[in-house]
């Protein structure tokens, strides 16, 4: 596994992390706890030591599983999580001092843990990347020991470099073979900064493992279904924004650029080959997942013409559609 100094923590990690949005079951599916404690105990033994959750993921219960599984080792294990989802409405009035308090001492208890290496701001609303009062009382919550560092999840490029204005050591952000645009502007400055970058949604939902088909069924429940056009929460957490039979025709010519129908390790060894990204974490919602995401690591560093490749895929087929959203 390789491993990294997460930004200005101090903190070693390894550069493959796990989230768990989706941590012991199917998105939509009823959660698995024997499952996820499996994923958890299959995550360790492959040397990872970064886990990512937020305080909504099934409910509370990722967090709580979490904090079952490392009670006895917390040591070994750089926690990331995420607050303020809970918030409704889930606009940027109802972003408080006194809210983020409360989440912060709620998710304490579920991780059952008396400081969180990290906390992050959940994608909120752009106008909150603005708020000193926010990001004064997440400096308050470091001064009094509960967090050890916080830092912001985004939707946008512009919201990342409106934190960057506050005392942020962490930033969590879309970035894949479809999302192109942090390499422009955003990661420069974030490594400039010495802020560790959390690569999230590193294979579309998916999509970049290339095993969909116009055929695949998604349930009811799965935000692939519901949520491709942003109608509960925004679209591009869904396919990372690209319609789905764009991404589908974009996929077969990564295939054909990389000679393998299994995308999947390549796509996260494409993110890892950007030194500006200190972690990428892939979910899983069984543990086999886990151990192929692991193989991601074991590969050899991609090519210039192969990295030329992608993006001269993302400038034909996706650019138009993808870089004036986010």
């Amino acid at each position: 596994m390789e491993n990294t100094v997460f930004g200005s923590s101090g903190r070693t990690v390894s550069r493959i992390g796990l989230g768990t949005w989706q941590l012991g079951t199917r998105w939509g599916d009823p959660f698995n706890h024997d499952e996820a404690m499996k994923i958890l105990e299959t995550a360790d033994q492959a040397g990872i030591t970064f886990i990512d959750t937020a305080d909504v993921y099934n409910g509370g219960k990722s967090e709580e599983t979490i904090g079952e599984y490392i009670a006895s080792n917390r040591d070994r294990f750089y926690i990331t999580t995420k607050v303020e989802r809970r918030l409704n409405p889930h606009t940027a009035e109802m972003y408080t001092p006194e809210a983020i308090a409360s989440y912060i001492d709620g998710s304490l208890s579920r991780l059952k843990t008396d400081c969180i290496d990290m906390v992050l701001l959940h994608c909120p609303p752009t106008p909150v990347f603005s708020r000193d009062d926010i990001f004064e009382e997440l400096e308050r919550q470091k001064a009094a020991g509960k967090i050890r560092g916080y830092g912001v999840s985004i939707e946008k490029v512009e919201e990342g470099l409106q934190a960057m204005n506050y005392g942020i050591s962490a930033m969590e952000v879309i970035f894949n073979m479809f999302r192109l645009k942090p390499l422009d502007e955003l990661f420069p400055k974030a490594k400039e900064k010495n802020i560790g970058i959390i690569a999230r949604v590193p294979l579309a939902s998916g999509l970049l493992t290339g095993k969909f088909t116009k055929d695949t069924a998604f349930g009811p429940k799965d935000h692939r279904s519901y949520n491709r056009e942003g109608k509960s929460f925004d679209k591009g957490e869904t396919f990372s924004g690209v319609p789905y039979e764009t991404g589908l025709a974009a996929v077969e010519e990564l295939k054909k650029l990389f000679g393998t129908e299994d995308l999947a390790p390549i796509a996260l060894r494409w993110v890892l080959m950007h030194d500006a990204v200190s972690v990428v974490i892939p979910g899983a919602s069984r543990a086999s997942q886990v151990t192929d995401n692991v193989r991601a690591s074991e590969l050899p560093p991609l090519t210039e013409a192969q990295m030329d490749g992608v993006r001269d895929i993302y400038d034909r087929d996706l650019r138009e559609l993808i870089h004036p959203q986010w």
